[in-house]
């Protein structure tokens, strides 16, 4: 009677491993499918080897879930191109009435006008051409996140390509009274990227750098081929630094501002496989490119 016992026991035992083997690898298929499948969009549906009923009630209710999220992810995904390609149009269409805009006020500020008109004019002027500015930037933002990275790329000098920005902007440098320190590496830096963006990028960088700067900069490209850009900014504070490449996030120290530049900038240098920080350290807007 003991031995009966005894093999039922075994018998028992041996059957509840089996089947507690059998689950824990229908519990190993189910984890692998469902993050093959958040991974890829499939609607290839989370399958199991296993006949256990609680097992394939789990493996179903997941696939209803999976359907619900894969459905509301692509109308996301068809909102979101939506959204950007009517950005995109809509600024696209704004360009040539606003710059037919300033070319008329141009006209009328050489007219003979009196003082006060002209000073409404100035106003204008002003308005107009933010709002030319604005359009501009969020026609180039539209198209760049639109593009998600497919722009053509050769092999570049980012040395070159930093020198040259350099130079476009060392008139603005001037009038602000700003005469840059420049450290260029003698060592050839070489990265696979799109001549145009990355030059956009260092405009956009130089450019915040003379909206922000207490009269000084500071550029160095190191051996590595990290690019940063260093310059006092004693107007901003950490808070305001961590914002700087939010979407038209503008500090008040920002005159005539769209809050797009910086967020061009990390767009592009994101899409590159790079990186890009600000911090605040002594006063001192610091920010580093890595390509």
């Amino acid at each position: 009677m003991v031995y009966v016992l005894l093999c039922v026991c075994i018998a028992a035992i041996i059957a509840m491993g089996v089947k507690i083997y059998f689950m824990r690898k229908a519990a190993e298929e189910i984890a692998e499918a469902f993050a093959d499948r958040l991974k890829t969009d499939t609607n290839t549906l989370i399958d199991i080897s296993s006949r256990d009923g609680k097992m394939r009630a789990l493996a179903d209710s997941i696939n209803r879930e999976l359907k619900i999220l894969r459905r509301e992810h692509h109308l996301y995904t068809q909102g979101d191109k939506e959204l950007k390609t009517a950005v995109t149009n809509i600024s696209h269409d704004l360009r040539t009435p606003l710059t037919a805009v300033c070319g008329y006020l141009d006209v009328m500020k050489r007219m003979d006008i009196p003082e006060k008109m002209g000073e409404y004019l100035d106003i204008i002027t002003d308005r107009a051409e933010l709002m030319k500015q604005l359009t501009e930037e969020l026609f180039v933002y539209s198209v760049i996140l639109s593009a998600d990275g497919k722009s053509e790329k050769e092999e570049l000098s980012v040395n070159q390509v930093l020198e040259d920005s350099i130079m476009g902007y060392y008139a603005a440098m001037t009038e602000k009274g700003i005469t840059p320190k420049v450290r260029i590496t003698e060592r050839k830096i070489v990265r696979t990227l799109n001549r145009a963006e990355l030059s956009r990028v260092f405009s956009n960088l130089l450019n915040n750098a003379i909206k922000y700067s207490g009269g000084d900069l500071e550029i160095t490209l190191s051996d590595e081929g990290a690019v940063t850009f260093s310059n006092t900014a004693e107007g901003l504070n950490p808070v305001q630094v961590e914002r700087l490449f939010d979407r038209f996030y503008t500090v008040e120290t920002a005159r005539n501002s769209t809050g797009l530049g910086l967020s061009i900038a990390k767009t592009l240098v994101e899409q590159s496989g790079g990186s890009i920080t600000a911090e605040h350290v002594k006063n001192r807007l610091i920010i580093t490119v890595i390509l």
